[in-house]
């Protein structure tokens, strides 16, 4: 099976916009939730608002009107990863590269605005641009307009897991021969008013509205939910081959890809945690690597009562007692819950911590569950070195991926 090279990453989080202010506010353990003057008056007022997310920078006023908050954070991620790659049009034939950005929800803010002039002013007063502007797949159609890249373009939604599928099913279309190189990954842009409503009416969310740096609890015996964010990540992917031919410098290997349904509830986790193993271990085998070359697990830890026990479990079905000498942390401590946007962005940590050798921590945790045992790296980054790191994404629906990146040798 082709190997395949991660040669670019753009990133759009609470915690910066770009690569190293990310990973500066993740190693110091800061926390990129605060209360959102929009959400007042909720149950809820409080979020991960992306941090320095400029998308002037390739966008004027025109394209901002007409480009739903969702569609400019894949587009702007999707260019920056693009750039980082040293890719130019030259670089594939444009049959040859792709674009796959995936979202759980797509343009969310242009759906309650115009629901609003809907109900408010009439159908009349709706904006033309509506339909182009929600629609989930307008993200990387956006992408593949400015760089033509006319190979495989499309989004996909798995929830939560939207990231991880997006990367996972790029990588496959690279190792099957339909593309050389895909831009792809996940973001999402439901920070607003009815999305956290309606999380909230479904009681996911944390109500720490006192406290929100704190809210974010992974692992601890008093989490409560988890924290709504915006942003995610995308990625350059390509056969290994075709890109140490053209000279690019190779961040990480996409090594192992395993995915799953529990096939149990839509909201809940299946106790068993055995569909979310068996997406482990399918990442392991295909990555053809041992149990014990994993140096860091990135967890999908979003900090809600069920979830975090049962990846517990399933991490120990997998690795055994030898789970206790490996370090997992959840950053969604520190980031908030990116939905769609999740699956990329913790990939992207997973691939700065092994070229670091500093693991990230799990910040909130000074009073662990006692069913969550293993090593959370608790609030304090720690040093070491990683040849592979595993990230897990699970989604509503009990869709689960889980993705193996390694050093390139």
């Amino acid at each position: 099976m082709k190997a395949v090279a991660i040669t670019g990453i753009g990133v759009v989080s609470p915690l910066g916009s770009d690569i190293q202010t990310l990973w500066d506010n993740l190693i110091h353990g800061k926390s990129g939730i605060d209360t959102v003057s929009e959400l007042a008056e909720l149950p809820v007022t409080f979020g991960g608002r992306a941090s320095g997310f400029d998308p002037g920078r390739y966008l004027g006023p025109k394209e901002l009107r007409h480009m739903d908050r969702y569609a400019q954070m894949a587009l702007c991620a999707g260019l920056d990863a693009y750039g980082q790659a040293g890719l130019s049009r030259e670089s594939y034939d444009p049959f040859r590269i792709g674009v796959l950005i995936g979202s759980g929800a797509g343009g969310m803010a242009t759906i309650e605005e115009q629901m609003n002039v809907f109900f408010t002013r009439g159908a009349r007063r709706m904006s033309p641009m509506t339909v182009p502007m929600f629609i989930t797949n307008v993200g990387p159609a956006e992408c593949a307009k400015r760089i033509q890249a006319k190979g495989p373009g499309f989004s996909l939604s798995s929830a939560c897991a939207t990231g991880g599928h997006a990367l996972a099913v790029a990588a496959r279309l690279i190792q099957s021969g339909d593309a050389d190189c895909m831009v792809a990954g996940g973001v999402e842009a439901c920070l607003t008013r009815f999305s956290v409503a309606a999380f909230a009416a479904m009681r996911a969310l944390s109500t720490r509205n006192d406290d929100p740096k704190k809210a974010s609890r992974p692992f601890s015996i008093d989490r409560d939910g988890f924290v709504m964010s915006e942003g995610g990540a995308v990625f350059v992917l390509e056969d290994y081959a075709k890109a140490k031919e053209r000279g690019a410098k190779v961040l990480a290997l996409l090594e192992g890809v395993g995915m799953s349904v529990d096939a149990y509830h839509m909201v809940a986790p299946d106790p068993e945690g055995t569909s979310v193993a068996y997406a482990v271990e399918r990442a392991i085998a295909e990555a053809g690597i041992a149990r014990t070359d994993i140096g860091y697990i990135n967890a999908h830890g979003t900090s809600t009562p069920l979830n975090d026990k049962i990846e517990t479990l399933a991490i120990k079905k997998v690795f055994g007692e030898s789970a206790y000498d490996i370090p997992v942390s959840s950053t969604k401590s520190m980031t908030g819950h990116l939905i769609g946007g999740a699956g990329g962005l913790e990939t992207a940590i997973c691939i700065l911590a092994m070229q670091s050798g500093i693991i990230p921590p799990t910040i909130n945790l000074d009073n662990p569950d006692p069913e969550c045992d293993l090593n959370y790296v608790p609030n304090k980054a720690i040093s070491r070195e990683i040849s592979h790191c595993l990230n897990n994404t699970f989604g509503f629906g009990g869709q689960n991926v889980s993705l193996i990146v390694g050093k390139d040798a």
